[in-house]
């Protein structure tokens, strides 16, 4: 198919950067087949873009949405192949491109959830990456010389030729041979069963599925009709539950998905009245996203650390964020000493909003100077994106607008002085600081230890 450029939106000048993932998210067997459907077919593209491609017309979605949605569903690979290339290609988007003709594909009838059954498929076959198959003791018909089992042949060897189809030359070079013991007719992979071959395919379209999942929850249109969708977020929520049987790229598609969808999504959804298909809890949830955030993966833990800063605003997630609160505040200010700057900015993103809502954060994070420590050392370094060190002095701000920990922060009133004079971009911030510390009338017992002298 040729792709009709001219009916083609998006910036007029040199193609815009690509949509960044985080590190390490591309690992696993959907990266090609994203790969191949994200080429272009422009004859004047760099030398980094040459390679597979994928053209597809620009009204696809629109001509075709019974097809691909009939394709997904059909259990044919080819189908399935065409399905999900094509629909990598029409859901992905540039930063900067604003397509007249783009489809909000979540909105086609039955294309969730066909899409959310390819992953289904896969979960159903899938094991966990340590897994080993234990032996099987077949007993029946031990003691017989003739059992019609086939034991008096367990170590004879058979081989498999296959021969290649050129008719020309069938010489005895151009066939393979594979020597196996005649136990492989009891291996349980077979005719009914799918062998590894056939799930490492199953693996790479769940992939590919999760990819266009994720592709989704970028197109505002598509946020409401997601987050409605019990069915998809309880399959997001177990793929984040099973990390340790899932493919890393399937997560982090996953893990994205949230986060994006994280401002408008209310974890009440699986206690509602809409059809469930694996009884995810709310509780369940919130384990699945602190099993990510205690993760050693540093996507996987920026990313979970974003989605709770983004869930925590919302009044309605509170109450089921609350009990894990003492959790949360210690492993964010782990990831505070973290020598990664994205993973800096994603503790101090998610303190700013748990510390917002919650008094106990507050209380608990100043009485600790080893914490205080850490945020001013990220002011003091400082930080390269100014608006983490922004969000660092609003966190200090608000610490010591509690009377009780004014005692506890008094211990840095030298560092907050420092600061002070010393960077004038958060000099108004740390004059309030000093000033809730040393010049207001609930402080008279501990103005004495002040820099400024007793000022009662």
């Amino acid at each position: 198919m040729q792709k009709q450029t001219g009916k083609s939106g998006g910036s007029g000048g040199g193609t815009p950067a690509k949509r960044g993932r985080p590190f390490g998210s591309t690992t696993g067997g959907g990266a090609a087949a994203a790969a191949a459907a994200a080429a272009v077919g422009d004859p004047a593209a760099p030398a980094a873009l040459v390679g597979p491609s994928l053209q597809v017309l620009s009204a696809l979605s629109d001509q075709n949405n019974k097809r691909i949605v009939l394709a997904l569903q059909s259990g044919l690979k080819a189908e399935i192949l065409w399905a999900l290339n094509a629909l990598t290609f029409l859901s992905f988007k540039e930063k900067d491109d604003v397509r007249r003709d783009t489809t909000p594909l979540a909105k086609v009838p039955g294309l969730l959830d066909a899409l959310l059954q390819v992953i289904d498929d896969w979960r159903d076959v899938a094991m966990p990456k340590d897994h080993t198959k234990p032996a099987r003791e077949r007993t029946l018909g031990a003691n017989t010389t003739l059992s019609g089992f086939g034991h008096e042949n367990m170590e004879k060897v058979y081989s498999d030729t296959a021969t290649t189809s050129n008719d020309q030359s069938k010489t005895e070079d151009s066939s393979e041979t594979k020597k196996r013991s005649a136990s492989f007719w009891f291996d349980e992979d077979g005719l009914f069963n799918v062998d590894d071959e056939g799930r490492t395919e199953k693996q790479q379209c769940a992939v590919a599925a999760s990819n266009i999942i994720r592709n989704f929850s970028f197109m505002p249109e598509n946020e409401t009709i997601m987050v409605q969708h019990r069915h998809c977020l309880e399959t997001v929520f177990q793929c984040l539950e099973d990390q340790n049987r899932e493919d890393d790229e399937l997560i982090t598609n996953m893990l994205e998905t949230l986060v994006n969808l994280a401002p408008v999504l209310d974890l009440r959804i699986f206690s509602s009245s809409k059809p469930s298909f694996i009884k995810m809890t709310e509780k369940r949830a919130v384990h699945a996203i602190m099993g990510m955030l205690a993760s050693s993966v540093k996507p996987w833990h920026c990313a979970a650390a974003e989605l709770i800063g983004r869930l925590i605003i919302n009044p309605d997630n509170e109450s089921f964020l609350l009990p894990v609160i003492p959790q949360i505040y210690k492993r964010l200010v782990d990831l505070l000493s973290v020598p990664a700057y994205d993973a800096q900015a994603a503790a101090v993103s998610a303190l700013y909003n748990v510390s917002e809502v919650n008094m106990d954060c507050r209380l608990k994070l100043a009485s600790e100077r080893w914490a205080v420590d850490r945020l001013l050392k990220i002011v003091k370094m400082p930080h390269p994106v100014p608006e983490v060190c922004r969000k660092t002095s609003m966190i200090l701000e608000s610490l010591v607008s509690e009377p009780q920990n004014r005692m506890h922060l008094l211990v840095h009133e030298n560092t907050f002085a420092e600061i002070l004079t010393t960077d004038g971009k958060y000099s108004d911030t740390f004059a309030r600081i000093l000033y809730e510390l040393t010049a207001r009338p609930s402080n008279k017992v501990t103005s004495g230890q002040a820099i400024w002298g007793n000022i009662n």
